[in-house]
């Protein structure tokens, strides 16, 4: 299956003051275009052509860096631009996703502290993530490309905290990007499709 770069779900602008148009059009045009390009080109002659592109993540995990590292990233942007949306964020989420937060990650409160804190935490380049694993909610992170997926799990969240996400509109106050992320730009109902469907 060949990797497209899908278009924004938004325009450029409409993320602001919270992500600028210009790191969108550097993140989403260049870099996520980046991802596609060359994980088309290392997907040729893998063996993988015709699988979907949560199984070309999971088994080239491990096995075929290049392809991996691309198509790892290609399916987070993928996510990523949808977990996002102008006037998101905030404390009223949907039912289903809000109970399971209280129950299983103690809250609205710490779920966002300890969502944070993993991206805060997480160094050099990478993820945090909120997955389900087990049926289970877990505040995840990962290095570079690498996603829930290739840990039994399944990502219905995350935030890209490489550098590219994030420098153009903060410099390097990584923790001030992860509290707007999460204060002004999720789109939890977004989240609570991919949890109804990973539950």
């Amino acid at each position: 299956m060949a990797f497209e770069l899908p278009a924004l779900p938004y325009a450029y602008d409409a993320l602001g003051p919270y992500m600028s148009a210009e790191t969108l059009e550097f993140h989403h045009d260049k870099h996520h275009q980046a991802y596609v390009t060359n994980g088309n080109k290392l997907l040729e002659g893998s063996g993988l052509e015709g699988k979907s592109l949560e199984e070309i993540v999971k088994e080239s995990y491990g096995k075929n860096a290049g392809l991996f590292n691309n198509a790892g990233q290609h399916y987070n942007h993928l996510h990523f631009w949808n977990w996002m949306k102008p006037n998101g964020g905030g404390t009223s989420l949907p039912g289903t996703i809000a109970k399971a937060i209280d129950t299983d990650l103690g809250g609205y409160d710490k779920f966002k502290a300890d969502f944070t804190a993993a991206g805060a935490g997480q160094f050099g380049s990478g993820w945090a993530w909120l997955a389900v694993k087990d049926g289970k909610l877990e505040v995840m992170k990962t290095p570079n490309g690498e996603n829930p997926l290739v840990h039994g799990a399944t990502p219905i969240l995350g935030v890209d905290v490489w550098e590219h996400s994030y420098y153009i509109d903060y410099r390097n106050a990584r923790p001030k990007y992860l509290e707007a992320f999460v204060d002004s730009l999720i789109n939890w109902e977004y989240v609570e499709q991919l949890y109804t469907a990973a539950s």
